[in-house]
């Protein structure tokens, strides 16, 4: 089954996979705080504006609490901004997702996002359709395709580059990496997982 690019989060740990028919030539990179999803050096040149983005970003609320953001486009940066700022999860996921909508491409392409606290998480999507966002206490997940309404999912990893890895290996068509994040008292992990390279 082919459900595009996906977010998995629960209490305490999350994940993000990119899966593409379109675009597959892409990675995940490390620049701290932040993973950036972008395309390979042999990758082809394209103006298409949503190949390219932050897709998980570590932040500390205002009261120093550590969250995770997680998606599959530009609006994880607003997210991330706006649980600095203060905002609950629910607000910032809302409130960015309603802003950006879902993705003037061929397909509308659904805005998918996921926060991970240490021991919340809430997730959300925005859909031609519908806008969605729910706290939940059980590993969740929302894709762009086919799933694009919150779901149970069978998450066993519990650390952020296991979670990469069980995301990317997952029995879902056209993988091309992942992320992954947990969360406690001490921090936020980012680790990610490119297959192959």
């Amino acid at each position: 089954m082919y459900v595009g690019r996906f977010v998995v989060v629960a209490p305490g740990v999350g994940g993000y996979r990119v899966s593409s028919r379109s675009f597959p030539n892409r990675r995940v990179r490390d620049r701290g705080r932040t993973l950036t999803v972008g395309p390979t050096p042999d990758a082809p040149e394209t103006d298409n504006p949503y190949v390219s983005y932050n897709c998980a970003r570590a932040v500390e609320a205002p009261t120093g609490a550590p969250l995770a953001a997680l998606g599959n486009g530009s609006h994880v940066d607003p997210i991330a901004e706006k649980l600095e700022r203060g905002y609950p999860p629910r607000d910032a996921l809302a409130s960015a997702l309603l802003a950006l909508d879902y993705e003037r491409d061929d397909y509308d392409t659904p805005r998918v996002a996921g926060i991970v606290g240490a021991a919340s998480a809430t997730i959300g999507v925005v859909r031609r359709d519908a806008l969605l966002v729910e706290a939940v206490d059980e590993p969740t997940v929302v894709a762009t395709y086919e799933t694009d309404s919150p779901e149970p999912y069978d998450l066993t990893a519990t650390d952020a580059g296991s979670v990469a890895t069980e995301l990317l290996e997952s029995d879902l068509e056209h993988p091309v990496c992942a992320a992954g994040a947990t969360v406690d008292d001490g921090g936020v992990s980012l680790a990610f997982d490119n297959g192959d390279d």
